[in-house]
């Protein structure tokens, strides 16, 4: 379409561009926002080989834990390790327990889905960076320092439509890598020559595509007023930022996949599957194949695999019948067992002069404190690795209500990974 009279033919609607055999359709400009992306300058030591880079992993659960079993009676280092927490013994002194700490956000579990974002996606717009999670906003920092930015794993099935923990920056959800077969494909399988090609050249037609659009949108910046050409400025950088994103794809196509430890394994379902998600997990952290990963258990763990009949989701809410309870606690001593599991073995992996662990940050927990009572205060967080200092319960209950954070160990997280910020959702200081 012509740019003449764009004001008056576009305005508030959706309008294209044509360049290249291609056709562009943009958003209308009164509802752009933008879409920064880092710089990637803060993994510039590490990528040269000079320090082992830091890493972060973040395992969520759609439906809490029995906190009564997981907190312990008395704050300190000399804290007695109730039923959840004994698998832990061995990794003590890796391992940090949080109580108090929340988004103070309301939803039950719509809310969840805000557990490392600290913003509900109602309220994204509000918000500097929108809803955008832990994960995805370090990943922004580290361009492209490894063949994945993020490695996001969870499930579609289950209740309000699946694993809904990790968010971009516009507010849309990053579709969850959905078992162990899937995401050892993408780790290892290599590509045939025939592929590689269609890769190759796929890039190469979206970057064609992307640089004349951008030629056209600059043309049809001069003939618009300040304000669209503000607006119009905001779209570009987005675009220019989905150019960056595929160049840095690019530069991955050629170099080799690592060499796969076993076979590649068959789905089946997330409590079989969990043991072997983690161990993938480890593997794309060791061959720095990326060196940030999210878990969110939920949707499809079957108790009937652990010879529960009744239903996870049903269960969460056992009116505190203990039968009810007895059987949860079975559900999450076993997602506890695996989890202590895959930081033991973090930290047995050298990596430079310390171990894998002391260079992983690993947050663990839900963003459903009560699921009886469908309750998002006062979470159930455990923090390993990273090169914390460790070994306590820190309880930060106040007895006037006010409650801490979650936020502010996020940033915390986000500055140890070598991001200078001192914000992150509805922080309002730092936690470590």
């Amino acid at each position: 379409m012509k740019v003449d009279n764009f004001r008056n033919r576009a305005r508030g609607r959706r309008y294209f561009l044509k360049s290249a055999g291609a056709t562009l359709a943009l958003p209308a400009l009164h509802s752009m926002l933008p879409s920064m992306l880092g710089s990637g300058l803060a993994i510039g030591a590490e990528a040269t080989g000079k320090s082992a880079p830091r890493r972060l992993v973040g395992i969520g659960n759609l439906l809490g834990y029995q906190t009564s079993y997981l907190f312990p009676e008395t704050a300190g280092k000399n804290y007695l390790a109730p039923r959840l927490l004994k698998h832990f013994e061995p990794v003590r002194d890796q391992l940090t327990v949080y109580r108090g700490l929340d988004h103070g956000v309301k939803g039950g579990h719509f809310a969840v889905h805000s557990f490392f974002s600290g913003v509900l996606q109602m309220d994204a717009k509000g918000m500097p960076d929108g809803n955008i999670s832990l994960d995805q906003l370090a990943a922004e920092s580290i361009g492209g320092a490894t063949r994945f930015p993020t490695l996001t794993v969870g499930s579609e099935g289950g209740i309000h439509g699946g694993c809904m923990m990790s968010w971009t920056r516009s507010g849309t959800r990053v579709p969850p890598i959905t078992g162990p077969q899937e995401l050892f494909k993408k780790l290892f399988i290599k590509e045939s020559a025939n592929d590689l090609n269609r890769v190759k050249d796929r890039y190469a037609l979206q970057g064609s595509i992307l640089d004349a659009m951008s030629g056209d949108a600059r043309s049809l910046s001069r003939r618009i007023d300040k304000e669209d050409r503000d607006k119009l400025d905001e779209y570009l950088t987005s675009v220019r930022d989905v150019e960056k994103q595929l160049q840095l794809s690019e530069q991955w196509v050629d170099v080799p996949k690592p060499e796969a430890p076993f076979d590649k394994p068959q789905d089946r379902n997330m409590v079989e599957d969990l043991p072997l998600l983690y161990d993938l997990i480890l593997l794309a952290l060791q061959t720095d194949s990326t060196r940030i990963a999210t878990l969110e258990i939920g949707g499809d763990f079957l108790p009937s695999h652990l010879g529960i009949q009744s239903g996870y989701h049903s269960l969460s809410h056992h009116g505190k019948k203990q039968e009810n309870i007895d059987n949860l606690l079975i559900l999450e001593d076993y997602q506890m067992k695996h989890f202590a599991r895959f930081i033991q073995k973090m930290s047995a992996i050298q990596d430079g002069d310390k171990s894998l662990l002391d260079h992983t940050s690993v947050i663990f927990g839900s963003g459903m404190g009560n699921g009886n009572v469908h309750s998002n205060y006062d979470l159930p967080i455990l923090l390993a690795g990273g090169g914390h200092q460790h070994g306590e319960y820190k309880n930060f209950t106040k007895e006037n209500g006010e409650r801490m954070k979650l936020c502010n160990l996020y940033v915390s997280l986000l500055q140890s990974f070598g991001l200078e910020r001192d914000t992150f959702g509805n922080s309002d200081g730092t936690l470590i």
